[in-house]
C-alpha cells in the first residue's frame, strides 16, 4: 500500500471515531437504559466499532513513515485501546460473563468474526526489538554455560524368550500376507483366461474402432479444457488461490513483507532526521528570532511599567518566578487588574495570621452546620431517588481520544502535502512548537534583567523623592531667617528716618 492509501485509511478511522465521540459525549447527559437487552446491543455495537477503528489505526501507525503523524496516531491509538478495555469491563459487568455473542450485530455491520479479534499491536515488539534481542543473547549465554541437557530415555526391559516370540509373530504375519496376495493374483488370472475362452476371437470393424477412439479422445480433451476454464474462473472470483511460484521470493506474501520492512526502515531514518531537526531548528530560531523576541518583550514590559505608574502612581511589583514571571504581564489584563491581583495576594498573606485564631471557633460552628446538613440531606435523599437502569461509568480515556481528534482536525485534516512525497518531517510545525520553547527561555532571561531594571527605577525614584524633601526643609529655614533680617533692616531704616525728621524740624525752626 502507498502513502495515500494509509492516509485515506487514517481519515476513515478518524471519521468513524468522531461519530462515536458525538454519541459518547452528548450535549445533555443521557438517561439510564432500563431495558437490559437494549443496553447490551448499544454497548456491544460501540465495542465492535472501537475494535474496527483500532485495527485501522494500528495498521496506520505500523506503516505510516511521517514522524509527526505517527505521534498523533499513537496518542489516539492509546486512547482507543484504553476505551476498548473499559467497554469490555462494562460488558462483563452487564452480562456477568467473559464471553459474549455478537452474531446479530456482526451481520448488521457486515463484518466477519475475525474482524473483532484483538491482535497484539506490532509496535509492542518492533519498539522493543533491541531489548528482546539482548534478552535472547543473555539466555543463550546462560544456556551455553549450563551445557546441553540430555534427555533421559527409559529403556524397556524384555527377556530373550519374549523378543523371539515377538519376532516370530511379525514374521508369520508377513508370510501370510504375501501368500494371500499371491493366491488372489492366481485366481484373477484364471478368471481372465476363462472369460477370454468364452468370448472367442475379436471381430470389430476398423471404422467402429476408429469412432470409439475419436469419441474417447474428444471426451478427454473437452473434460480437460473444461477443468482448466473452471479453475481459471474460480481464481478470478477469488475462490481458489493462484498457483504459487517455484521461487519463494516472487510470492505476494514475500513481496508484502518486504514492503512492510522497507517502510519500517524508512520510519527509523525519518525519525532520526526529525530528532536532528528539532535541535537544529531550535538553535536557528534562537539565533535569528531570539534578539527580536527579547527586544519586543523588554519594550512590552517597560510599557507595562509606565502604564502601571500612570494608573497607580507608583511602579508595580514584578511577579515571582513561581507565579510565572512576565507570563502574567502578557495576559490580556489591564495594569489596574494586575496591580489589584498583586495587592490581594499581599493582603491574603497578612490575613493568614489573623485567621488562625478564628479557625478554632469556626470549626465548632462548621461541625454543627454539617450535622444539620446531614439530617437535611437524609430527608431529601428519601424523596429524590436515582433512576434505575444501566448507565456507562465515567471514562478515563475519552478525554485523550477527544484531544487527539481535535489535534487531527486542527492540523492534519486540511493540511496540503503535495510537495512532501517522501513523507518527511514538517519544518513549519517544528518551528511553531520550538518558538514557544525559545520564548520561554528568553522570557526567563528577560525577567532577570527587567527585575534588576525595575529595582533600579524604584531606587532612582526614592532618591529623587529624598532630595526634594531635603530641599523643602532648607527652604523653610531660609525663609524664617530672611524674614528676621528684613524686620531688623526695616527697623533701622525707620529709626534713621525719625532722626532725619527731627533734624529737619530743628533746621526749620532756626530759619524762622
Amino acid at each position: 500500500m502507498s502513502h495515500t492509501a494509509y492516509q485515506r485509511q487514517w481519515v476513515e478511522a478518524q471519521a468513524s471515531l468522531n461519530d462515536l465521540l458525538t454519541q459518547e459525549l452528548p450535549a445533555e447527559p443521557q438517561k439510564p437504559e432500563k431495558d437490559r437487552l437494549t443496553a447490551f446491543q448499544n454497548l456491544a455495537t460501540m465495542y465492535i466499532k472501537y475494535i474496527h477503528i483500532f485495527h485501522k489505526l494500528e495498521q496506520c501507525y505500523d506503516q505510516i513513515v511521517h514522524p509527526q503523524k505517527r505521534r498523533v496516531i499513537r496518542h489516539v491509538l492509546d486512547g482507543v485501546m484504553g476505551r476498548v478495555l473499559e467497554l469490555k469491563n462494562e460488558l462483563v459487568l452487564l452480562e456477568l460473563s467473559e464471553f459474549h455473542y455478537f452474531d446479530d450485530i456482526l451481520s448488521d455491520l457486515k463484518l466477519a468474526p475475525g474482524d473483532i479479534e484483538i491482535p497484539i499491536p506490532k509496535y509492542f515488539i518492533n519498539e522493543r526489538s533491541k531489548v528482546l534481542q539482548d534478552r535472547e543473547k543473555l539466555l543463550g549465554q546462560i544456556l551455553a554455560k549450563m551445557g546441553p541437557q540430555e534427555a533421559k530415555e527409559e529403556e524397556m526391559k524384555m527377556t530373550p524368550d519374549e523378543a523371539i516370540r515377538l519376532i516370530q509373530i511379525h514374521e508369520r504375519a508377513r508370510q501370510g500376507r504375501l501368500r494371500a496376495k499371491f493366491m488372489r493374483e492366481i485366481r484373477l488370472q484364471e478368471e481372465r483366461e476363462r472369460l477370454a475362452a468364452n468370448r472367442g476371437a475379436p471381430t470389430l470393424d476398423a471404422d467402429v474402432a476408429a469412432v470409439r477412439i475419436q469419441k474417447t479422445w474428444k471426451g478427454f480433451s473437452v473434460r480437460k479444457r473444461a477443468k482448466r476454464e473452471r479453475i481459471e474462473e474460480m481464481m478470478f472470483i477469488g475462490m481458489i488461490a493462484p498457483p504459487q511460484s517455484t521461487n519463494p521470493k516472487n510470492t505476494p506474501q514475500y513481496l508484502a513483507d518486504k514492503t512492510e520492512h522497507s517502510r519500517r526502515v524508512a520510519q527509523t531514518d525519518h525519525e532520526r532526521d526529525y530528532q536532528k531537526a528539532l535541535v537544529s531548528i531550535k538553535d536557528k530560531l534562537r539565533e535569528v528570532e531570539g534578539p527580536d523576541i527579547k527586544e519586543t518583550m523588554q519594550d512590552q514590559i517597560r510599557q507595562w511599567f509606565l502604564e502601571c505608574r500612570d494608573a497607580t502612581g507608583k511602579f508595580p511589583d514584578y511577579p515571582d518566578e513561581d507565579e510565572g514571571g512576565s507570563v502574567l504581564i502578557f495576559k490580556e489584563k489591564t495594569p489596574e487588574e494586575v496591580e489589584a491581583e498583586l495587592l490581594e495576594k499581599e493582603d491574603d498573606k497578612g490575613k493568614k495570621g489573623k485567621k488562625g485564631k478564628k479557625d478554632k471557633k469556626d470549626k465548632k460552628k462548621d461541625k454543627k452546620k454539617e450535622k444539620k446538613g446531614k439530617k437535611g440531606k437524609k430527608g431529601k435523599g428519601d424523596e429524590e431517588e436515582e433512576e434505575e437502569g444501566f448507565k456507562l461509568q465515567p471514562s478515563k480515556f475519552l478525554a485523550t481520544v477527544d484531544e487527539s481528534s481535535k489535534d487531527y482536525e486542527s492540523v492534519w485534516k486540511t493540511r496540503n502535502e503535495e510537495n512532501n512525497f517522501s513523507q518527511k518531517y514538517d519544518a513549519e510545525l517544528i518551528k511553531e512548537a520550538k518558538r514557544i520553547e525559545v520564548e520561554t527561555e528568553i522570557r526567563q532571561q528577560v525577567d532577570e534583567l527587567m527585575r534588576q531594571e525595575l529595582k533600579n527605577l524604584k531606587l532612582a525614584v526614592d532618591r529623587d523623592k529624598g532630595k526634594k524633601g531635603k530641599k523643602g526643609k532648607k527652604g523653610k529655614k531660609s525663609g524664617k531667617k530672611s524674614g528676621k533680617k528684613k524686620k531688623k533692616k526695616s527697623g533701622k531704616k525707620s529709626g534713621k528716618g525719625k532722626k532725619k525728621g527731627k533734624k529737619s524740624g530743628k533746621k526749620g525752626k532756626k530759619k524762622k
